[in-house]
């Protein structure tokens, strides 16, 4: 039996919020990364991915993180992770991602880390 995926994408005070679901593995990581360079290509270039319904990713998922992160910082935006399980975000921590991602504990901290700036 495949594993659910869901990803949904909504905009929140002038915030992208791409909600991920699921496994994001080699299978659905090209949704996810299809979606990241749709949000990219509409002008939307400050990113929050909610992962807190996410229970598994991938080297290819957490690949899409980085194959964005510059472009997207190179135009003025940034891209947030908030809301990881603890065993998603140990995979994360074990590759360096909190030296380069801010790590927010929900979507609501997250968006204020960006009015912030």
């Amino acid at each position: 039996m495949p594993n659910p995926f869901a990803i949904q994408t909504a905009l929140e005070d002038g915030l992208s919020i791409v909600t991920l679901e699921g496994f994001v593995d080699a299978h659905t990581a090209p949704e996810f990364e299809n979606t990241i360079q749709s949000e990219i290509k509409a002008g939307r270039h400050r990113i929050i991915v909610d992962c807190a319904k996410l229970s598994y990713i991938s080297s290819a998922g957490l690949g899409v993180f980085m194959s964005f992160v510059e472009e997207v910082r190179e135009i003025g935006g940034d891209i947030k992770i908030c809301g990881l399980v603890p065993k998603v975000k140990h995979t994360f921590d074990i590759l360096g991602f909190q030296d380069i991602f801010e790590m927010l504990d929900d979507k609501q901290t997250a968006k204020q880390s960006f009015t912030a700036n």
